[in-house]
């Protein structure tokens, strides 16, 4: 043995030199049971966060025609249908606001939920390189999947605003709590994203329900239709229990502050976006050990 080899085997003192310039060993070994969410790591990654991000930013729209116009196109064109079909031939009531931009005002949040939750449950299987050879929490993927579309939300409502200053309308000063209705957005579309992709990875036919399932959740939240349609208050509250429902809810009421705040509904809407979550990302994490193995 050679007095490098020896010198490299024999153990440290401590307070030696060679003691500080010891690397730390890591320990990576596969999980039993129900585990916690360890966000502590999560945060200790929070480069990478930004970077799968940015990632997905520039990937969405690479090699388009329209490029990000698409973000713009998309809650639109659906405003025009839905205002056609349920606006001019049903008669659809909009709280005294012109239909269109009562529409859109609810597609703004609803687009970036349902971008993100269609997104993020292919997220795992879309980064099965980056999984299978390295090691990193693997919440990140989902969550840079969903925050990539805090961009299109932006470029959306831009247009909503635009919309309000041809109608001659001005956003009310409930606008300060539109951070708060974004955030409930938000994390409904994670906590629903979370079930789906640690599912997707293991059921591919996953994917194919997802849009089945945003279609129904779409009708089953007051996009077209306002909520005042239910005339007993408790009946709108029971509504909520779907959390897209405060989420619009709130949306419109910050803009147009036509009604009074809709704090029941939000407070029921941001407990069941909770509970989904935080179901959601334990799932996540109990599945998390197999990715590497099946994805």
């Amino acid at each position: 043995m050679s007095d490098s080899t020896a010198a490299a085997s024999a153990p440290a003192l401590p307070g030696s030199s060679s003691a500080a310039t010891t690397p730390p060993h890591i320990r990576i070994q596969r999980s039993h049971g129900w585990v916690s969410l360890r966000l502590g790591e999560l945060w200790a990654y929070r480069e990478l966060v930004y970077f799968l991000t940015w990632r997905d930013v520039k990937v969405r729209y690479k090699q388009t025609v329209l490029g990000a116009a698409w973000a713009i196109l998309q809650p639109f064109l659906t405003m025009l249908v839905f205002s056609l079909f349920f606006g001019k031939l049903a008669k659809m009531p909009s709280d005294g606001v012109p239909y269109p931009i009562f529409v859109f005002a609810a597609l703004v949040p609803w687009t970036f939920f349902a971008n993100g939750l269609t997104q993020s449950s292919n997220s795992l299987v879309g980064s099965a390189n980056l999984i299978t050879k390295v090691y990193f929490p693997r919440l990140a993927v989902p969550v840079a999947t969903i925050l990539s579309g805090v961009i299109d939300f932006l470029l959306a409502f831009v247009v909503l605003l635009s919309m309000m200053f041809y109608y001659r309308m001005a956003p009310s000063g409930h606008v300060v709590w539109l951070p708060v209705f974004m955030l409930l957005a938000l994390l409904t579309s994670l906590g629903v994203g979370l079930w789906l992709s640690a599912m997707n990875v293991q059921f591919r036919d996953v994917r194919y329900t997802i849009p089945f399932l945003t279609q129904f959740w779409m009708f089953a939240t007051p996009i077209v239709f306002p909520i005042t349609l239910l005339r007993e208050p408790w009946k709108r509250t029971v509504f909520a229990i779907n959390p897209m429902v405060g989420a619009v809810e709130g949306f419109r009421w910050a803009i147009f502050g036509t009604r009074e705040a809709p704090i029941a509904i939000v407070a029921v809407s941001f407990a069941a976006a909770l509970t989904v979550l935080a179901a959601g990302a334990l799932y996540f994490r109990r599945m998390e050990r197999t990715f590497a193995d099946i994805v």
